[in-house]
């Protein structure tokens, strides 16, 4: 069993995606392969989309790159072509950037503060900061 840290990691870079984009993939990452109308039904709970505007969202993943399609029968069957890990990794990357110098610790705080990590996440956690300290391997 993954680690949801581990869980995420395969190149290649990803696009930058628009926040109706996440939602979208978040789907993908979770049960691909997925029809439209079966990401669609997926997300009928949180957004109140037209099937027409969930195509028009993969369709511009596809672009992008970030998704892969394969055809099955009428219809395509839709599959992530990036992970979420390097997702979160480039919009990490992007939030530093535009934070600028200086904003590392505060936005580390705020992130362990405001998250829902178990005890073997905060492990892992702990182990990496060793590890970048100079401390324990």
């Amino acid at each position: 069993m993954y680690s949801r840290l581990q869980l995420y990691s395969m190149p290649p870079t990803p696009p930058p995606i628009t926040d109706a984009e996440w939602d979208v993939m978040d789907v993908l990452w979770l049960r691909a392969p997925l029809t439209a109308q079966d990401v669609h039904a997926a997300l009928s709970e949180r957004r109140d989309w037209s099937l027409g505007t969930v195509k028009t969202l993969l369709t511009r993943l596809l672009k992008k790159g970030a998704l892969r399609h394969v055809d099955d029968g009428k219809r395509y069957l839709y599959r992530p072509a990036v992970t979420k890990r390097s997702c979160v990794r480039a919009a990490g990357k992007d939030l530093l950037r535009r934070a600028g110098p200086g904003a590392e610790s505060p936005l580390l705080a705020f992130f362990l503060q405001e998250s829902r990590l178990d005890r073997a996440e905060l492990r892992e956690l702990r182990a990496l900061l060793d590890r970048l300290s100079g401390g324990a391997p």
